[in-house]
């Protein structure tokens, strides 16, 4: 947190992570659909990316997956069979680099250049992007949206990308359920080859963890869908999110 965060009262901060105007980042989808956004960071990974889809797949659920070309490149397959399934492909970066400390030349080189292959390999136009670690500084969003790219964080996590029992991930995930929220969840883990800080990967099920978080948000009447597809009929909400 900056020391002018430090200085905004609480009240006010949590206003403006819904009320960022020009400056905000997608932080969730105003909707009159029973629908949540459903998300999924640091793929395509064997294991995670590949236990996860069937479980969408046999509730009729989609998803947005914001994944890192270092895994594109090794899992090109793994990529394929999101898109197949009918799911989105946003991008998480060129690696999991915190780009909130980058200049502005370097922020939008590296993710024009990462855009570019991901539509190739997608072969349609990518949207969004989520900075790594959710860390971003005025500078990298504007870069970002110079690369043709919207920022996009999220509002409840199954925080599952370090260790945790099930039970505190579920209770964690419902922080926040309603319509339109944007769920953070992770179907692979940054290693240190990918720009992560790697070294203490959790240690559990990643298709069981979704069927969990479909169940929780199913008992509350929503179902997942991806972040352009809640747009159909929905509208941005955009917060002011800067964190270095």
């Amino acid at each position: 947190m900056s020391a002018l965060t430090r200085l905004v009262p609480t009240g006010v901060r949590r206003w403006l992570r819904s009320h960022g105007g020009p400056l905000g980042s997608v932080v969730a989808v105003r909707t009159e659909d029973p629908e949540f956004v459903l998300t999924y960071d640091d793929g395509p990974e064997p294991g995670g990316t590949d236990a996860i889809l069937p479980v969408l797949a046999s509730r009729g659920a989609r998803a947005t997956f914001f994944v890192l070309m270092t895994r594109v490149r090794r899992y090109p397959a793994l990529l394929r069979e999101v898109v197949s399934e009918g799911h989105e492909v946003a991008l998480h970066g060129i690696d999991h680099r915190a780009i909130s400390r980058m200049s502005y030349r370097e922020v939008l080189e590296r993710t024009a250049r990462a855009k570019a292959e991901l539509e190739d390999a997608v072969g349609r136009e990518v949207r969004w992007l989520r900075p790594p670690y959710g860390l971003q500084s005025l500078t990298s969003f504007r870069a970002v949206q110079s690369a043709g790219l919207e920022p996009v964080l999220w509002g409840p996590s199954a925080a599952d990308s370090r260790p945790g029992t099930t039970d505190e991930r579920l209770r964690r995930v419902l922080r926040g359920a309603e319509r339109g929220a944007i769920v953070l969840s992770h179907d692979g883990y940054a290693e240190v080859e990918d720009g992560g800080h790697g070294g203490n990967r959790p240690e559990l099920d990643r298709g069981q963890l979704a069927g969990l978080v479909l169940d929780a948000y199913g008992s509350l009447g929503l179902r997942a869908t991806s972040l352009s597809n809640a747009l159909a009929s929905g509208t941005v909400t955009r917060g002011l999110w800067f964190r270095r």
